[in-house]
């Protein structure tokens, strides 16, 4: 499932949801793309919230594709779990993995879009010659591991430079931004080059959802690279 790079994409975060009355919140963000699941186990970041159980269930359950972005150590040997419970994407850390192009791979073998994730003090650089073998790059625009916080600007020349690559290179790589995305930082992550935004508060304490995810959309379409 290749992100077209010809569009934008909203994909709200369910870290912000109310996880009592999940399958209401997932109905309450219908009108976006994807939804976002935030994988965390307490190692790799000092969170914790679902496993594949609970993925597999939200993917039963979702009106929308799921875009399961794993904040997890030992991707090579986890990551594939999610594709085989029914994700239609899934997105490893690069920091976790021994052999990201390995499990870029296998993660298309399995028939899902394969993504890799980079901290904020993770550089890009050495991803540049092999960005071809991803779907999508995530470029965190926070500290994994939270939600609510602010968008760090400092990640604007990153997303800058991967686009640039990318589109140097004739590539279909969508770039998806993850942190504090909101009506006042969607417009800057578009500029840069960013396709794809995961928005968790913004949408989830609006009173309409689906108004919320249509104007971020409007304004990233607005101001897209």
């Amino acid at each position: 499932m290749p992100y077209s790079t010809d569009r934008d994409f909203i994909h709200p975060s369910i870290l912000n949801a109310d996880f009592m009355r999940i399958g209401e919140e997932l109905d309450r963000i219908s009108a976006a793309d994807s939804v976002h699941v935030d994988v965390m186990d307490n190692h790799f970041v000092p969170n914790l919230t679902f496993g594949a159980d609970m993925v597999e269930q939200i993917v039963r359950r979702s009106p929308l594709p799921v875009d399961a972005h794993l904040m997890i150590e030992d991707a090579d040997r986890q990551a594939p779990l999610f594709a085989e419970v029914g994700a239609d994407s899934v997105t490893f850390h690069l920091e976790a993995a021994r052999a990201p192009v390995r499990l870029a791979r296998e993660l298309r073998r399995k028939n899902v879009a394969a993504g890799v994730a980079l901290r904020p003090a993770t550089p890009i650089e050495p991803l540049l010659d092999v960005i071809g073998e991803f779907d999508m790059l995530l470029i965190m625009t926070v500290e994994p591991g939270f939600g609510g916080q602010s968008f760090l600007e400092g990640m604007l020349p990153k997303i800058r430079r991967a686009r640039r690559a990318i589109s140097e290179a004739n590539l279909e790589v969508s770039i998806q931004v993850d942190g504090g995305v909101s009506r006042e930082t969607i417009e800057k992550a578009a500029e840069a080059g960013a396709n794809v935004f995961v928005a968790g508060s913004a949408i989830y304490r609006a009173n309409d959802c689906a108004a919320e995810i249509e104007a971020l959309r409007e304004l990233a379409a607005a101001h897209q690279h």
